[in-house]
């Protein structure tokens, strides 16, 4: 009988071990930043400047001492709004096909490979210059600014970005944080280039170099795709079926030696 208890005893440690094993999942590689140490970054990663293309929707507003004479450039920012709390809501001014605006009295003005501030500027002197308005201040917000992101994440989503300043970190939070089966250090940040080029760029967030990366700050139209881990891959491949039933061949055989081996 004390050898049978003792076997029985060893089965079971047995069990639990190959459990603990199938289950085990590096908590090193689960962990952001687990290379950094208490201290002070200092930060020197710019935040992108976006670039205006077509398709693009902009908010442009004007304003100057003579409101009468401002309300027309500014209509076409703003459209009745039907069954809302507002009496009106956004449209902006759409960037065309031939990467013009089309601006009241101005005509159509080109935005495509500008940057917002380039953009400001050449419509406040176009204001001036024509004495449509004295001393204008024209302010340009993209209002299409978002970002994608993929894979192993709690809430797959597109984050649209008013404040048009988005870190990676803070768009994976948007999306739900990583699952416990993403791949922490090789995550896919795709960025389309001014010329239409996919530029690619992989990410280790195991790393704190990414404090530092230029690719910290994500730009408009990113896509950050999380991949899989290996305990994901395995759990849906043969490897986790072949643990499984190895583990359902020992639970039958403790059931068989508990039943007729007393």
């Amino acid at each position: 009988m004390k050898l049978i208890s003792s076997n029985k005893s060893a089965f079971l440690i047995i069990v639990l071990l190959a459990w603990s094993i199938a289950g085990c999942v590096s908590t090193k590689k689960a962990i952001y930043f687990n290379d950094l140490n208490s201290t002070i970054i200092t930060s020197n990663t710019p935040v992108p400047e976006t670039i205006i293309r077509k398709n693009d929707l902009l908010n442009i507003t004007v304003s100057s001492l003579d409101v009468k004479a401002t309300e027309i450039f500014n209509a076409p920012n703003l459209v009745p709004a039907v069954n809302t709390g507002s009496s009106s809501e956004i449209l902006g001014y759409l960037v065309g096909s031939d990467g013009t605006v089309q601006f009241p009295i101005l005509g159509n003005i080109k935005a495509e490979g500008l940057t917002k501030d380039q953009l400001k500027v050449i419509i406040q002197k176009k204001l001036a210059d024509q004495d449509l308005l004295k001393d204008p201040i024209v302010s340009v917000r993209f209002l299409n600014f978002r970002v994608t992101v993929l894979g192993e994440v709690k809430n797959p989503t597109a984050v649209t970005v008013p404040s048009e300043k988005i870190s990676l970190l803070e768009a994976i939070g948007l999306a739900g944080d990583l699952t416990i089966y993403a791949k922490r250090d090789n995550v896919l940040v795709i960025r389309e280039k001014e010329n239409g080029d996919k530029e690619i760029k992989r990410i280790n967030l195991n790393s704190a170099e990414l404090l530092s990366s230029p690719y910290y700050y994500l730009k408009s139209n990113d896509i950050v795709y999380v991949e899989p881990n290996k305990s994901k891959v395995a759990s849906t491949g043969r490897g986790q079926q072949w643990v499984h039933a190895v583990l359902s061949g020992f639970s039958l055989i403790a059931i068989l030696v508990d039943r007729f081996v007393k």
